[in-house]
């Protein structure tokens, strides 16, 4: 484990992609207490620039902008983690099942996995959220995770199905072992690195999703987050008014986190791959 905490943070890509990381966690904690005003107030003079008093401008409604993104940071992280968290238990559950035990249940399987790859995901993640009548964070997390889960699926299932013809698994069910067990202690840890690397990139699915769906209203305007904020903008046509600060630096934020777990999934692959791991 202390050596591939090493490798880890001798690795340029995961040291960078965990700093930026590191600071929207610690934005998501202490970012309501250190806002410099109230997110939800319209105490200003609408759409000002960029000055000392407000570093990030003001929208239309005379909000303050840095207190409106310090704010949001705590739910657009939110999303991230949980829909990648929520995404890859399911990839991992569908994969390991359907590779490990083959036959009528690898069929049904990804004939379903299949199904959703065919679909094009933003176009059925926009239909499934424009007609849920309930709308919130869940909602959309619910939606990302339903819409996101078969890549991941398919490619764990690949290598569940290489695992399964070692001669350690092999070993493990002449000697009586179940396959519960066999799964969880000689499968599994196994495939931790692909796993790993599938949450990044569901993060980073589910942060440009998340802003997607609030983006086009399919969320809830009430809630203050990144995509929301992006929302307003357009819904008030900051482009047209030359507002550009409104949405550069929401825009500016989702792109830095999608970058961040972008890093952490490339170094994943290159500290489990020597070929791909820099001399």
């Amino acid at each position: 484990m202390k050596k591939f905490i090493l490798i880890f943070f001798n690795n340029k890509k995961s040291t960078v992609g965990f700093v930026i990381i590191l600071i929207f966690t610690l934005l998501a904690f202490i970012g309501p207490s250190v806002a410099p005003y109230d997110p939800q107030g319209m105490n200003f003079i609408p759409l000002s620039s960029p000055s000392f008093s407000h570093p990030l401008g003001t929208n239309s409604y005379g909000q303050d902008l840095l207190s409106r993104i310090l704010v949001g940071t705590r739910l657009s992280l939110i999303v991230a983690i949980l829909t990648g968290l929520i995404t890859t238990i399911i990839s991992t559950l569908i994969g390991l099942t359907s590779g490990y035990f083959g036959g009528v249940v690898d069929d049904i399987l990804m004939t379903i996995t299949n199904i959703f790859l065919v679909i094009p995901g933003l176009p059925l993640m926009i239909i499934i959220a424009a007609y849920i009548t309930v709308k919130g964070v869940w909602p959309i997390i619910l939606v990302i995770s339903f819409t996101g889960w078969a890549w991941g699926a398919r490619v764990l299932r690949s290598q569940s199905l290489t695992l399964k013809n070692r001669d350690f698994v092999k070993a493990a069910v002449v000697t009586g072992e179940s396959s519960f067990r066999i799964v969880l202690f000689e499968i599994l840890p196994n495939m931790l690195s692909l796993i790993a690397a599938n949450f990044f990139g569901t993060a980073v699915y589910a942060v440009l999703s998340e802003a997607t769906l609030e983006f086009l209203g399919l969320g809830s305007p009430e809630v203050i987050s990144w995509g929301t904020i992006l929302y307003w903008a357009q819904n008030n046509q900051a482009l047209m008014l030359g507002a550009w600060w409104w949405f550069v630096f929401p825009g500016l934020c989702i792109a830095l986190l999608g970058t961040a777990f972008a890093l952490m999934n490339f170094a994943v692959d290159e500290l489990t791959n020597p070929r791909l791991r820099k001399r």
